[in-house]
């Protein structure tokens, strides 16, 4: 059974994210994007665990599903096919070889009674209340035998792994390897996560992480964010199928969803103060240093992967074990754009509430859907935009020191040129 699941996401009770992150709404935008399964996130903060335990209910092995009696059943799309497995993040802070790291790391377990454990385990180092991804004073290590002591079925995957400020290969606070940052239990360590500045073509350069499966996720804040990023398995609906995937690496695991790595926060150097944006080279000419005011700017993860990387092994270089993977934009960014109107207008979601009802999921509209079927069902600026982004014909502005990057389809009097009509809605 081929499914996406988005398993890095947050809930309400984390910092800098919406209110609307629920239970209840993310089991609805699962079936409106065409996630099969969701990761709960958050399931250290206290109020959170006690509304996933009320709320969901056991579905497939390790997997579980809202509760009948929290579905509204006025609404199109069934709440009860979204599957949900127990994770959260976890924020290490500490020191190790001489220096302050900062790192953030997925964690997964198969059961209610695993999570109860490791919470218990981490009250004693953290306060679980304070956020839902809460900072731990503990080396990375440390988590990572909590976990394989409650369950040799829990699972620590280092998080968006390239980010500055809180990935393992940071440029401001990671480390050079992943053996460096968990030693011994380096081997124990089957997957990282892209995150969003990063595609899995660029972590091919990466030797030590030959290994390693690669998955993406979301890292959502709000409900549209959900699946931008995604990844895509091949096997039975099941938590101990999906993890045994991502060991195995076979054919269980199909590849992932990715934005354009351009679009993420991080993928140039640069100083946002500033509004400086830099290229390696450009860096690498100012001596680290913004060119505006003089002060280092934030080394990016373009420029971090290029440092780790196999010098045998340029841009472009494609391993024998490579998994699939596809870029797109999330959809409302792409009805925006073919509309020449902002994401957050009326028209936009009118739009993209009426085809997720009734024409297909976003993701199977983006990534799936014949070409005759798009331009059959979707206004022609829409269908025509979502055939340029399957083709990459796309501008790309690198996002930079926090500030995402922009994306545009259509140039001057381009989406005024095709044929339009009425809205089909």
């Amino acid at each position: 059974m081929k499914f996406y699941a988005d398993i890095e996401i947050h809930s309400k009770y984390a910092r800098a994210v919406s209110p609307q992150m629920v239970l209840e709404n993310l089991a609805l935008w699962g079936v409106k994007k065409g996630l099969q399964v969701l990761g709960t996130g958050d399931f250290t903060h206290p109020t959170w665990f006690s509304e996933i335990k009320n709320k969901l209910e056991p579905a497939e092995p390790g997997l579980f599903k809202l509760k009948k009696k929290f579905c509204d059943s006025k609404q199109p799309f069934d709440q009860e096919k979204t599957r949900f497995v127990l994770s959260g993040e976890i924020s290490c802070i500490y020191s190790k070889n001489g220096r302050v790291r900062r790192v953030h790391h997925l964690v997964y377990a198969p059961t209610i009674e695993d999570v109860e454990k490791i919470n218990a385990k981490l009250s004693w180092v953290g306060k679980l209340a304070s956020d839902g991804r809460p900072i731990i004073g503990i080396d990375s290590k440390e988590l990572f035998k909590i976990l394989l002591e409650t369950d040799k079925d829990c699972a620590l995957i280092p998080a968006h792994v390239w980010t500055p400020w809180f990935g393992v290969f940071g440029s401001k606070s990671g480390f050079d390897s992943l053996r460096e940052c968990f030693d011994e239990l380096e081997p124990q360590i089957f997957a990282i996560e892209t995150g969003l500045s990063s595609s899995p073509e660029m972590n091919w350069r990466i030797p030590f992480l030959d290994n390693k499966a690669i998955i993406s996720s979301s890292d959502s804040h709000s409900l549209p964010r959900i699946g931008r990023e995604a990844t895509v398995f091949d096997c039975e609906l099941s938590y101990f199928e999906m993890m045994q995937a991502l060991k195995t690496r076979d054919n269980r695991l199909f590849g992932t969803v990715e934005m354009f790595p351009e679009e993420g926060r991080y993928h140039y150097d640069g100083h946002a103060a500033c509004k400086t944006s830099l290229s390696p080279e450009e860096t690498k000419n100012n001596k680290g240093l913004c060119p505006k005011c003089g002060k280092p700017v934030t080394v990016g993860v373009m420029a971090r992967v290029d440092e780790l990387a196999d010098k045998s092994r340029p841009q472009g270089f494609k391993p024998s074990w490579a998994k699939s993977y596809l870029s797109t934009v999330p959809f409302d960014e792409i009805i925006a754009d073919a509309l020449g109107v902002s994401k957050n207008t009326k028209g936009v979601w009118f739009q993209y509430e009426e085809i997720v009802k009734s024409v297909a999921p976003e993701l199977y509209v983006l990534l799936e859907m014949k070409e005759s079927d798009l331009k059959q069902n979707l206004l022609p600026q829409i269908a025509e935009a979502v055939i340029r982004i399957r083709q990459g014909k796309v501008r790309l502005e690198p996002g930079y020191d926090g500030e995402y990057g922009k994306i545009s389809i259509f140039g001057d009097g381009e989406r005024e040129s095709l044929t339009t009509q009425k809205s089909l809605f």
